[in-house]
């Protein structure tokens, strides 16, 4: 470098530090700090866990290439790899008509200006209806999920609200608010799990249930008599099925015992019957052979029968004159009484 004046008031290059030397050296100090910033970076970018209950789905500079099982898994580090976490084992649940302001034992809700947009529906026989419900539903396909439609759970809101309007409008408003809550729950699940795989947004529908449906504020009190009718009706009905059937049942038990008992009899005396025409038959064999000694026998039996049956007993011989002696046989030995 040029001398700045000739009476040595000026410097020389030797005056001057040596910038490449300094940035040399600083070069060598910062390398192996930025490369070991470098390695941990890459390092603990490099690794990801995914949990029981979810699916990891991994994009290489925003392209879907895979999904990963739940477990400890290694992908590009910084940032070239990214990885959705989708819970696919979590039941999740959406809520219309109102919103659940603290879960606990007593559950609180609020309703808002929205809320209550959803619930207000028009029914098949032009009344108004508050509609309240739940759709419980599972992340069946991840990547559908995830990249076919932009918001996923916007767009199954939307179609809950477009299923149950179009059900609630097939159906009037007692069916809806009374007999026909089951059949609306059932039609609307199924419409809504249609509108899930023609868009194919990946969701399933585990269950939807109507939470809360009440008419109109005006004439929500004569609503709820109309309703309680109903149920008087019905219980009136399952008590007179129920006392039909323990009579009934208890009614043709006892006609077929009665049934039974006199058949049995009918066959007791029919073989009684029988019974004496065989022994009387054998009798008279007997007696044709010696009509006397029958005579005798059956005149004995006679006596034995009567006189088995009387308490006090008096024998009279006819061939005394006279005085009749007595002969008393109570308490004999030998002689029951």
């Amino acid at each position: 470098m040029a001398n700045f004046g000739n009476n040595g008031g000026g410097f020389d290059d030797g005056d001057l530090p040596d910038l490449s030397d300094a940035w040399r050296g600083l070069r060598k100090r910062i390398a192996p700090i930025l490369g070991i910033v470098i390695v941990v970076l890459a390092v603990y970018t490099g690794y990801y866990q995914i949990e029981p209950e979810e699916v990891g789905l991994v994009t290489r500079f925003g392209k879907y290439i895979s999904t990963s099982e739940p477990g400890l898994h290694f992908k590009l580090p910084l940032g070239a790899d990214r990885v959705i976490r989708v819970p696919v084992q979590r039941q999740l649940k959406e809520e219309f008509g109102f919103r659940t302001a603290r879960a606990a034992v007593r559950t609180q809700y609020v309703s808002g200006e929205d809320a209550e947009r959803e619930a207000a529906m028009l029914t098949g026989d032009l009344n108004v209806a508050k509609v309240e419900w739940i759709v419980q539903y599972k992340i069946r396909e991840p990547r559908k999920f995830t990249f076919n439609v932009r918001h996923p759970v916007v767009t199954l809101r939307d179609m809950s609200e477009a299923a149950m309007r179009q059900v609630v409008g097939d159906h009037s408003v007692t069916e809806v608010l009374t007999v026909g809550r089951e059949q609306v729950q059932q039609q609307t699940k199924v419409a809504l799990q249609d509108l899930c795989d023609r868009y194919g947004i990946g969701i399933e529908i585990l269950q939807l249930v109507l939470q809360d449906v009440n008419p109109p504020k005006p004439v929500r009190d004569s609503f709820n008599e109309v309703n309680q009718a109903i149920q008087e009706k019905e219980r009136a009905i399952n008590q007179a099925w129920a006392k039909y059937n323990s009579v009934i049942p208890e009614a043709r038990g006892k006609a077929q015992q009665s049934i039974e008992s006199a058949e049995g009899y009918a066959t007791a005396r029919v073989n009684e019957a029988r019974g004496d025409v065989a022994r009387f038959s054998a009798l008279q064999a007997e007696y044709e052979k010696s009509p006397e000694v029958t005579r005798s026998r059956l005149y004995l039996e006679a006596m034995a029968n009567v006189y088995s049956g009387a308490r006090r007993r008096v024998f009279i011989d006819e061939e005394v004159k006279g005085l009749v002696p007595l002969l008393s046989l109570d308490g004999a030995k030998g002689v029951s009484p």
